[in-house]
């Protein structure tokens, strides 16, 4: 029985070691080391891609934000802020109030291509984007009409930022040409040369827009 005993002691402490040296290790030393080396390597990437103005976060390059003045239409939405560069349009909700960014939600409307809710929602698009911008509704590309999966996509395509540069030059006062330099500037090519498409980051392009504003 004392045996037994002294013997079952014996393992219950073997197992505590063990648990306090693994919580140790695994709990504390651990993490440390990999968030050390992350701040050390990928000290961007490790803190949520952060693009910052003056000092503070106006939100993250991996994220969509909307862009819209205090007004509301007819439905109660935010109305698109024709001074800056709309993102794709998104079927999760509000994401983001200027740079007051606050995630509410992600995700997909998940309708079917045939689907008579997605069919009029992207006629609707169509000519909302083509009537704020001056253009016609067949010169709308595809990425202005479509939600993304995630329904928070950063990027748009370059000619979805073209189509927007006039609009946008007008509402600040600056020339066609300056505009479209901006978004020649801040389009990135494919991933190693072969890989997705031509991108331009929304939250950068407003960013660096409103730096060229600013110093007219």
């Amino acid at each position: 029985m004392n045996i037994s005993v002294r013997s079952a002691a014996r393992v219950a402490g073997a197992g505590l070691r063990a648990l306090l040296v693994l919580t140790v290790v695994c709990g504390v030393i651990y993490p440390l080391v990999v968030t050390g080396l992350a701040q050390l390597a990928f000290h961007d990437k490790a803190n949520g891609s952060e693009v910052k103005v003056d000092g503070k976060s106006v939100g993250s390059a991996l994220l969509g934000q909307s862009y819209t003045l205090d007004k509301k239409d007819k439905d109660g939405n935010p109305l698109p802020d024709p001074k800056f560069f709309q993102p794709r349009p998104s079927a999760a909700g509000p994401n983001a109030e200027n740079t007051k960014y606050h995630l509410l939600v992600s995700g997909a409307s998940n309708l079917a291509a045939d689907s008579k809710v997605l069919l009029e929602a992207v006629e609707k698009r169509r000519a909302d984007v083509a009537s704020f911008n001056g253009v016609s509704p067949s010169e709308v590309p595809v990425d202005a009409l479509t939600a993304s999966a995630s329904g928070v996509d950063p990027d748009i395509s370059p000619a979805y930022a073209r189509l927007q540069a006039a609009r946008v030059a007008r509402a600040n006062g600056l020339s066609a040409g300056a505009v479209e330099r901006l978004v020649k500037d801040h389009t990135d090519g494919r991933q190693l040369g072969f890989m997705g498409d031509e991108h331009v980051n929304v939250l950068k392009l407003n960013v660096a827009l409103k730096e060229l504003a600013a110093s007219r």
